[in-house]
């Protein structure tokens, strides 16, 4: 055999030994996270726990009283999360109406006007019970502040379909335990038959936290249906997201300590890069 074949044959050897060394070795190093990595996969979304009332309740109060974040701290991160979901959903919108509830769920929805503006939308706000405590004035405040419009009635329907490109439902949180008051009957019924896109925060207004859409009992007035294009889920989808039947489900709040996540087995999805939602 003359050099030539040999040195040949031995090239051909450690090519080889090279390139399987290489198909080995294709997974990262421990404690470095590839960007690949780092993409979500739709195995990681379904996966995602769904929280009943109770338990949804229990983390809000872990994170107040053992994580020692404020309620205002919260609803900040959790209304810019709804802003950008709606931004990303509804990129083409102008003027967005936003209807605040009493509670937290109303909080998210003040903020969310606000980050809305900040990002060039036109929004105005339905604010039809409001809570006299100093957050919730501040938040009606800022908004004033900022020259965004609160009007003092529910717009008709026919104005709700002319006018709007998009309606925020952010009337109830989950833990609303229907019946609904009577004086939110009218607001309801016009959501949930205008043709203009409705975006409800955490859960459509009206549903039961864990069944979704109410059967009245006897004797008790029928709950109007919200049908919702976008749902944006806080902290982590409740169990009536199993319910919604629209385009766009978004997961916002990026703000889970990753030992809460854990205890919960809460299975959240890697947020993309820097976003403060992803879509699930």
């Amino acid at each position: 055999m003359t050099h030539c074949k040999v040195i040949s044959r031995l090239s051909t050897v450690f090519t080889r030994s090279a390139l399987s060394l290489v198909k080995v070795n294709r997974s990262p190093l421990p404690g470095i996270t590839s960007l690949a990595s780092r993409n979500i996969s739709t195995s990681q979304i379904k996966m995602v726990k769904q929280l009943g009332q109770e338990e949804a309740i229990n983390v809000d109060q872990e994170l107040f009283n053992e994580y020692r974040f404020s309620v205002d701290q919260l609803m900040e991160l959790a209304g810019l999360s709804c802003a950008h979901a709606i931004a990303k959903v509804y990129p083409d919108a102008i003027n967005i109406l936003v209807c605040c509830g009493p509670g937290n769920n109303g909080g998210d929805g003040l903020v969310a006007a606000r980050h809305l503006q900040l990002l060039g939308f036109n929004p105005s706000v339905f604010y039809p019970k409001r809570t006299n405590k100093e957050l919730y004035n501040n938040l009606v405040n800022q908004c004033r502040m900022m020259d965004i419009y609160f009007l003092e009635e529910m717009p008709s329907l026919a104005t709700l379909d002319r006018d709007y490109s998009v309606i925020v439902d952010a009337l109830f949180g989950f833990s609303f335990k229907p019946p609904v008051r009577e004086n939110f009957l009218p607001v309801l019924a016009a959501l949930s038959q205008t043709s203009t896109p409705l975006a409800s925060i955490d859960i459509p207004s009206g549903w039961d936290v864990e069944t979704g859409p109410v059967v009245p009992e006897e004797g008790q007035p029928e709950t109007p249906c919200l049908k919702p294009d976008l749902l944006i889920s806080l902290t982590a989808p409740k169990k009536c997201a199993s319910m919604f039947e629209g385009r766009h489900h978004y997961l916002g709040g990026r703000f889970v300590p990753r030992r809460l996540a854990a205890k919960y087995q809460l299975n959240l999805p890697q947020y993309p890069g820097v976003e403060t939602c992803v879509k699930l």
